[in-house]
C-alpha cells in the first residue's frame, strides 16, 4: 500500500517499506537466523561425505549384500541384478541423488551382515544410547557446576586447586579407564552392578559416569573461567559497592553472563559423544548403537556406518542449533548484538 506524506506545497510519495526479501536479509543478521540458514548447507556436505564411503569403500557392495543374503557364491546374473536393485549400475550422480531420496524417507540401506534394514536396528539401540548420553550429561553438569562455582568463589585458594586438580584428572584419564576401573573395583570386588547391562535406567548408572568423567573436566574449567572474569570485571565491583553478598553477586549476577560459554561446550559435547559412547558401551556390553557399530566396523558393515554417521550428524546440528537458541535465550547481549547489527 502506497503512503503519501503532507508537505508544504502538496504531497510526496514515502519510500516503500522493506519487502519480504529485505525483511528476511536482515533477520539473517541474527546469529541464529544464521545457522538456521547454514544446517541445510551443513546436512547436504556431511550427506556428501557420509555416501563417498560406499563408492570408495573396497570390495563389491552387490556381492557382499548377496553373500549376507545367504547366496556365498553369486552367479552373474544375480550379481547384475542385485547392483541393479541398489542402483549400482547408475551413474555416480544419479546414485547419491537416489541414496538422498531414500535417506530423506528414512530408508539408509540394508545390512550386510544381517540383511535387516538398517534404520530397523538402528532403531532398536538407539533408545539405550540417548539413555546413557542424557544421563552422562546430566551427570556431568551435576558434578561440573558446583565445582566451578566452589572453585571461582574461593579463586586461588586451596578449594580452587583441589577443583583444577580433580578436572585435570578427569581430561586425563579415557573413558574406556575409567570404565575397566569401575568394573574391576566396583562390581568384581564391591560386588555392586554387573558386568553385562541390559540398557535399562537401573543400570545406566556406571557407564554413564565413565561418560560423564570425561566430559566434566572442560566444562568445570571453562566455567570458572568465566566466573572469574566476571567476578573481576568493573560491573561486578560496582554491584559489590552497592551491597550485594558475595553469594548474589555470584548466583545472581556472575553466573548468568559465564553460561553462554558452558551452553556452546554442553552441545559440542553431546555431539561427540556419540564416539565416546561407542567405546564404553562396548566395555560394558551396552546393548546400544555405540556397540553395534564398532561391531559393523569389524564387519565392513558399510551401511551401518553410514546410517550411524547419518544420526550423529542430524544429531550434532540439532544439538548446536538448540545451544544457539539457549544461548541466546539466556544472554541478552546476544539479542542486543543481533538488534545492533539490524
Amino acid at each position: 500500500m502506497t503512503s503519501h506524506l503532507r508537505v508544504p506545497g502538496g504531497t510526496k510519495t514515502a519510500p516503500p517499506g522493506p519487502g519480504p526479501l529485505a525483511k528476511a536479509l536482515a533477520a539473517a543478521g541474527h546469529p541464529v537466523a544464521r545457522r538456521l540458514l547454514a544446517v541445510p548447507l551443513t546436512v547436504a556436505g556431511a550427506a556428501l561425505i557420509i555416501w563417498s564411503l560406499l563408492p570408495l569403500a573396497p570390495g563389491d557392495p552387490a556381492r557382499l549384500t548377496l553373500v549376507a543374503q545367504g547366496v556365498p557364491e553369486p552367479t552373474p546374473e544375480q550379481l547384475a541384478q542385485a547392483r541393479a536393485d541398489l542402483g549400482l549400475d547408475r551413474s555416480l550422480p544419479e546414485q547419491f541423488g537416489h541414496w538422498l531420496v531414500r535417506a530423506a524417507h528414512g530408508d539408509l540401506g540394508t545390512s550386510f551382515a544381517s540383511g535387516r534394514p538398517v534404520t530397523h536396528e538402528l532403531a532398536e539401540r538407539l533408545p539405550a544410547t540417548l539413555r546413557l548420553g542424557a544421563t552422562a550429561v546430566l551427570l556431568a553438569l551435576a558434578i561440573a557446576v558446583p565445582t566451578a562455582l566452589v572453585a571461582a568463589a574461593f579463586r586461588r585458594r586451596w578449594p580452587d586447586t583441589a577443583a583444577r586438580g580433580l578436572a585435570l584428572l578427569g581430561a586425563a584419564t579415557p573413558g574406556f579407564v575409567a570404565g575397566l576401573i569401575l568394573i574391576q573395583v566396583v562390581v568384581l570386588r564391591g560386588g555392586f552392578g554387573s558386568v553385562v547391562l541390559d540398557g535399562s535406567w537401573g543400570e545406566v548408572g556406571l557407564p554413564a559416569l565413565c561418560l560423564a568423567f570425561g566430559l566434566f573436566d572442560v566444562w568445570s574449567r571453562l566455567l570458572r573461567g568465566s566466573l572469574v572474569d566476571a567476578l573481576d570485571s568493573d560491573w561486578a565491583a560496582s554491584v559489590t559497592a552497592r551491597g550485594a553478598s558475595g553469594r548474589r553477586l555470584l548466583l545472581r549476577h556472575a553466573l548468568p553472563n559465564a553460561l553462554p560459554p558452558l551452553i556452546h561446550a554442553v552441545a559440542v559435547g553431546a555431539g561427540a559423544l556419540w564416539g565416546g559412547a561407542a567405546i564404553v558401551e562396548t566395555v560394558f556390553t551396552w546393548p546400544g548403537a555405540g556397540s553395534y557399530v564398532v561391531t559393523s566396523v569389524k564387519a565392513r558393515d558399510l551401511p551401518v556406518i553410514q546410517a550411524f554417521a547419518v544420526f550423529a550428524t542430524l544429531a550434532y546440528v540439532a544439538v548446536s542449533l538448540l545451544a544457539d537458541l539457549l544461548a541466546a535465550a539466556v544472554d541478552p547481549r546476544l539479542r542486543g548484538r543481533a538488534q545492533g547489527a539490524r
